[in-house]
């Protein structure tokens, strides 16, 4: 997948097919999803997403856009896509080969569908895809979501030419307003992506594997209609403690801002700032 290249007036005329308004700014109005369940095309089972080079794009930089969909990240989610098209357009100004894969994150413990996984794509498929996302506004009581299953799905069901034939990371952004998951249960992990695994995915070791492959950064939504007011401390302790300075905190407004920051940093070797628990160790489940 990931042929095609962005374009902004291909953008404008998909989203007024899709009854939305664009903005001057590049931006859209009337965002809405109206999935009710996980859509087949986002399934994770069973899946490998690939982000191949080609002529067209030699030099792939792929990116894992992983949103959390639960109940209070509605408005995260809805900023995001009514600035797809502003974001997309300021990283091909600078980049010509970024591809999106766009998940959806959940509760692994909790929720029907806490993994989505869209293909890469570098084109207005990725605003397609972006609509299909079901949000599921579920959620539990323990305190955060699965989103290092962002890594483990990028780790174990992705091929990535950039990575395997010459040797250049990955980006992974999860953005939520909950503390960093300690660990993802074995058993959910493995109905919802068909892999046979004998324990629980602890955080700290599946960061061992997933960095080697991914830049990894998480983006903290600072905004009243989320939960990081109540969740801020533990947020914060949570997430250093593994990304250092790449865990970033953020309003919705400023959310498309902070993406490309993220994207820029890793593909430039600007200060993003490294994660202290870097190791060579290899860690199996």
């Amino acid at each position: 997948m990931g042929a095609g290249s962005w374009s902004h007036a291909k953008f404008e005329a998909y989203s007024r097919k899709a009854g939305k308004t664009v903005r001057d700014d590049g931006t859209v109005e009337n965002q809405s999803y109206t999935a009710r369940a996980l859509d087949p095309l986002l399934d994770p089972k069973n899946v490998v997403r690939e982000c191949c080079n080609s002529a067209e794009h030699p030099n792939t930089v792929p990116v894992i856009l992983a949103l959390d969909v639960t109940g209070s990240m509605g408005a995260a989610c809805k900023k995001t896509a009514e600035a797809l098209s502003v974001i997309m357009t300021n990283l091909y100004n600078s980049f010509k080969d970024v591809e999106f894969l766009v998940m959806g994150i959940g509760d692994l413990a909790y929720d029907d569908a806490p993994i989505q996984a869209s293909q890469f794509e570098s084109d207005v498929r990725i605003a397609e895809q972006l609509d299909k996302i079901y949000m599921e506004h579920g959620g539990g009581g323990n305190g955060y979501e699965s989103y290092t299953a962002a890594w483990y799905f990028g780790l174990r069901h992705t091929k990535l030419d950039a990575y395997d034939k010459q040797g250049r990371k990955g980006i992974i952004i999860t953005m939520g307003d909950e503390p960093l998951n300690p660990y993802l249960p074995k058993g959910p992990l493995s109905k919802v992506t068909g892999d046979s695994l004998q324990a629980d995915v602890e955080t700290d070791a599946l960061f061992l594997d997933a960095s080697k492959k991914f830049e990894i950064f998480h983006i903290a939504i600072d905004d009243s209609s989320s939960s990081f007011s109540y969740y801020q401390k533990d947020i914060k302790e949570s997430f250093k403690k593994v990304l250092g300075d790449r865990l970033k905190i953020s309003t919705v407004n400023d959310l498309p801002k902070m993406i490309e920051q993220c994207i820029a940093e890793s593909i430039e070797g600007t200060e993003g700032g490294s994660a202290p628990n870097d190791s060579d160790g290899a860690i199996s489940w």
